[in-house]
């Protein structure tokens, strides 16, 4: 059965008018300390002895004394309400300036190639800031999982998240190690992938992902078959250069090992675009400083 609950409302009040009472042993001076009148503190007291249920002082013409119920209500109200305190400044703080801790879900072929040199300079120029950076190959929920911002290909970011680009656009390429392609004849069409062992991604959901392709203007995704599945790019790349296969691999990670001979580049003409990598975040709530900062960050690195 469900049950029904409220929200206990004025918990706190009259707290802050109780602890400067208990300190100064006088209502004058804790009317004076939190800038009210004597009339207005005193109310509060009774408010909050009878919210209780108890007398908390005892007063005279002459003097304030605490009753036993308010000695052992300052003994845990006063440190409850020094951390309730503390807290608050800690947020503030956290409000104030680029200050805590930025955690970031990055797909892992993303961190060399596009985090690193942002990384190292974005630390150099907050040392406040501590940076977590969690490698996710899923679709991660940022709020759900207590993540400031992700990284993502443009396609898969959600309409509703705000994003600011980190790549330029680029093309999955189909890519051969010269070891793998002596050995058998490079494809010259999509169809051609048959005859050829191709290391496959398996995505977070446990499907394995089909190579895409645009031939004639118009997307094609086909099914290959290879000796390895790999969970993340950056092994298939090694695998690749190994000779182990073919891969289809984003252009920036695999763009040193082309440079520099290791892997050569297949059915150019038929290679996907996308739209490029992007930081992306909710934009539903403040942005806090830390982030705003990286995002700023990120900008300057573009200009």
């Amino acid at each position: 059965m469900k049950q029904n609950f409220t929200v206990r409302q004025g918990a706190l009040d009259g707290v802050e008018a109780f602890l400067s009472v208990a300190r100064h042993r006088s209502f004058r001076r804790a009317a004076a300390e939190l800038g009210v009148t004597p009339s207005a503190i005193s109310q509060t007291i009774r408010v909050l002895e009878a919210r209780i249920g108890a007398a908390l002082f005892v007063r005279t013409t002459r003097s304030v004394g605490l009753t036993e119920a308010g000695e052992r209500f300052l003994a845990r109200a006063r440190p409850a309400f020094e951390e309730l305190v503390a807290a608050s400044d800690v947020a503030r703080d956290l409000g104030a300036r680029p200050t805590g801790l930025l955690r970031l879900a990055v797909p892992g072929a993303a961190v060399p190639t596009v985090l690193e040199p942002l990384i190292a300079s974005f630390c150099e120029a907050y040392p406040e800031v501590e940076v977590e950076i969690v490698a996710s190959a899923g679709l991660v929920d940022l709020a759900a999982e207590g993540f400031d911002a992700g990284v993502r290909l443009g396609q898969f970011i959600e309409a509703d998240m705000v994003a600011i680009r980190l790549t330029p656009p680029f093309r999955f390429e189909v890519v051969g190690s010269p070891d793998y392609l002596a050995k058998r004849k490079a494809p010259a069409c999509i169809d051609d992938l048959r005859d050829h062992a191709c290391l496959r991604m398996r995505r977070s959901n446990g499907a394995l992902a089909p190579w895409s392709f645009v031939d004639d203007g118009k997307p094609v995704e086909t099914v290959v078959a290879g000796p390895l599945i790999a969970h993340d790019y950056p092994t298939l790349l090694g695998a690749a250069i190994r000779g182990v296969g073919l891969a289809q691999l984003p252009g920036p990670l695999a763009a040193q090992a082309i440079a520099d001979g290791r892997l050569q580049v297949l059915l150019a003409p038929f290679a996907q675009a996308t739209p490029g990598v992007f930081l992306f975040h909710s934009g539903k709530h403040q942005v806090l400083p830390k982030l705003r900062a990286f995002i700023e960050h990120v900008k300057q690195r573009e200009r």
